[in-house]
């Protein structure tokens, strides 16, 4: 199951005093890799790639956002299906967790991974004002959404994913038909969702519903008994296992079900939420060949062909299962969710608000606590 990446607001005026002090700790000279020169599209094929990395070594640490250790472990067995004399540690935390974590590993001069793939997306833009992401334009670059790419090359967008509400198959046509059904009395207990609170991509949904419905709708699904869980797989596994009949804030896919019985739904004409996952290379990585090798292979037509909702982030993929591409839906906001997370104060708004409606965050993190440097 594939869910990928977490944030949790630092706070306007923490964001602002968290960069400068990154920022102080980086060289001046760290700023020279955006020259303004344009960096060219990658020629090289898998296998030359592959073999670049071999010479520098076989090694590849990634930082990828995600709800469980073992929750990439299907994209680390089709990476090393393909390349299996690579050393791949693949760490999954909280996006939140993990882009402060390399900010402190910057900023002390023990940066462990050579990728990041995180669903903070206004880190990218941050991290490339301070240059510390490396520029590069994998193969296939041009094809890619625009949204899905930095000009500059200094992230690439490698994977669509997305949130909304979920039921028991087994409802049939008694089931919610959209998220304004979620409030009515009639499924009151009967409800799983993650915390709004402490996912940024969760926290955007909450968001939309709450504009699109009202406050009078949220306080109405406040008093609904719900059974909050830290992780966005907690409300698919609350369905799927027939805790609950419905599950709100876990991603999904229109063209077949994650979990067995669990159906997953995006109505049209009501919202839901959907982003490009963002990937970099940082540019003190120390195996920069084989972290070109992964975003390559990450963005290749077969990986994106194989998509498990069957969105793509390239242009000249077809979508899966009869789907139009996912900017053709504006009801998932592609361009919204970029914008919220930039604004770190407004999320923090947001983030207290249904705090003050759906309590505190309760429970450890579910990825564990992993301390300042996994992967090492």
């Amino acid at each position: 199951m594939t869910t990928l990446s977490r944030r949790q607001a630092l706070g306007a005026a923490g964001t602002m005093l968290g960069a400068a002090a990154l920022g102080a700790a980086i060289p001046a000279s760290a700023s020279a890799a955006y020259t303004g020169m344009p960096v060219p599209e990658e020629r090289k094929s898998l296998t030359q790639l592959y073999a670049d990395a071999l010479r520098e070594g076989g090694e590849l640490v990634i930082y990828a956002g995600g709800d469980t250790q073992d929750q990439q472990d299907a994209t680390k067995q089709a990476f090393l299906s393909q390349f299996p004399d690579i050393k791949l540690t693949m760490v999954v935390d909280y996006s939140k967790f993990h882009d402060v974590r390399v900010d402190n590993q910057l900023a002390t001069g023990t940066l462990v991974p050579d990728v990041v793939q995180l669903q903070t997306l206004q880190d990218f833009t941050r991290w490339k004002s301070l240059g510390v992401l490396q520029p590069y334009k994998p193969a296939g670059f041009s094809k890619l959404y625009p949204a899905f790419r930095d000009p500059d090359g200094a992230w690439v967008g490698i994977a669509v994913l997305s949130f909304s509400y979920m039921y028991d198959d087994s409802l049939g046509t008694a089931a919610p038909a959209t998220p304004l059904d979620l409030a009515d009395s009639r499924w009151k207990g009967t409800i799983a969702s993650s915390y709004p609170n402490d996912d940024d991509a969760v926290l955007y949904l909450y968001k939309l519903y709450a504009q699109a419905y009202g406050w009078d709708w949220v306080a109405r699904l406040a008093a609904q008994d719900i059974q909050f869980g830290r992780g966005t797989p907690t409300p698919i596994v609350a369905v799927a296992s027939k805790q609950k009949q419905v599950g709100i804030g876990g991603v999904g896919s229109l063209t077949g079900p994650l979990a067995p019985g669990v159906k997953w739904v995006a109505p049209g004409g009501h919202p839901f939420m959907a982003w490009g996952q963002r990937a970099a290379i940082l540019a003190k990585a120390k195996h920069p060949a084989a972290a070109k090798l992964y975003l390559n292979w990450s963005l290749s037509v077969p990986v994106q062909q194989a998509s498990f909702d069957g969105w793509a982030v390239r242009t000249d993929v077809q979508p899966q299962g009869g789907l139009k591409p996912i900017w053709e839906y504006p009801n998932a906001h592609l361009d919204g969710f970029p914008a919220f997370m930039a604004d770190r104060a407004e999320a923090e708004r947001w983030r207290q608000t249904f705090t003050l409606y759906f309590g505190e965050v309760q429970g450890p993190p579910s990825p564990g606590v992993l301390g300042l440097h996994p992967g090492r």
